[in-house]
């Protein structure tokens, strides 16, 4: 074979580059040469992630519920990729934003797409049955969207509505144990942490606080604050930001609210979730008013946050059928 010059100008930067970190290159192209091809499988580890779903049942559609939940985890991920990078990059221009911004609402979209997946995709007679072995877990539990929302807004605007007007100025510690969700897990009897919360809180109370505190002038809603003027004004990346938050306080929870409508309203009882608490008090979004960007929004817009006037005005926007849900 022909050494081109292209190929010797490759084999010069290659030399440099490794030459810079004092290393020898003919190592490194002897380990080129020696090592097998790459393949799609085990790239991206087909085996092993095919292999993650065990069910605790031989109902056939708990295959169905574990792996649209692991699903979802990854496009969590996905979003706090997103997150991330925008927080290291904030301050380098309004294409930074934007880009990162619709990324994370398309992640955002098909999840809230996809849930149709949990809505029609299972037998109720099963998923009645096998949820039963899944007690305490629930999806309350996925630290990944607590994150979510932590890297997202301040942590005022994530307490329970009731709390905030006199938790203005609060610092992290009067803040955290306000958390909505920390109010969204008690007993319907007694008022008590139910299992689920303390096993949450448990493993990760301390990992969240810990997170509150480094994201309390990181945040998306913080760091859009300190953009300059003429880029918090731009009609664009607030269209964008909107969009962000309907998605993630609205349509998702819309979705989940959807679900548990058809597996768990049996009228005239109503069957509790999986954490033992009252889900339609919890999930409508009426109820927590989680807003990101509450600048964003017209006081009575946030005071009839997941209403109708949501769904009309973004109808267009969410391919779901919404009018199968009460809506919010």
């Amino acid at each position: 074979m022909e050494i081109t010059p292209e190929i010797s100008s490759r084999l010069e930067a290659l030399a440099a580059k490794y030459g810079a970190m004092g290393q020898d290159i003919s190592s490194y192209l002897d380990g080129l040469l020696y090592s097998n091809s790459l393949t799609y499988w085990d790239y991206i580890h087909l085996d092993t992630l095919l292999s993650l779903q065990t069910p605790r049942t031989d109902f056939p559609d708990e295959q169905i519920f574990i792996m649209y939940h692991q699903i979802t985890e990854l496009y969590f991920k996905l979003i706090r990729h997103e997150l991330a990078q925008l927080r290291a990059d904030w301050d380098k221009g309004l294409s930074v934003w934007t880009m990162r911004i619709k990324r994370v609402n398309n992640y955002f979209k098909n999840l809230t797409q996809s849930f149709d997946v949990m809505v029609e995709g299972m037998e109720p007679e099963q998923f009645l049955k096998f949820r039963m072995s899944l007690l305490p877990a629930s999806g309350f539990q996925s630290v990944q969207y607590r994150e979510i929302e932590l890297e997202s807004t301040t942590l005022l605007n994530l307490t329970r509505p009731e709390a905030r007007p006199n938790l203005e100025g609060q610092g992290v510690d009067s803040l955290f144990p306000e958390l909505y969700w920390k109010y969204g897990n008690l007993e319907l009897s007694s008022g008590k942490k139910t299992l689920t919360l303390r096993i949450f809180e448990d493993k990760y109370d301390l990992r969240m606080a810990s997170w509150a505190r480094e994201m309390e002038g990181q945040n998306l809603c913080a760091l859009y604050r300190m953009l300059p003027e003429d880029l918090r004004k731009d009609e664009n990346l607030k269209a964008l930001l909107r969009e962000y938050d309907l998605f993630a306080n609205v349509f998702w929870a819309l979705s989940h609210y959807k679900s548990a409508v058809k597996y768990l309203q049996r009228d005239p009882d109503v069957i509790a979730a999986t954490g033992g608490t009252n889900w339609q008090k919890y999930l409508p979004p009426r109820f927590q008013r989680i807003v990101y960007f509450p600048e964003l929004w017209t006081e009575n817009e946030i005071a009839e946050w997941g209403k109708a006037w949501v769904l009309e005005l973004f109808r267009d926007k969410v391919e779901t059928n919404w009018g199968k849900v009460n809506r919010g």
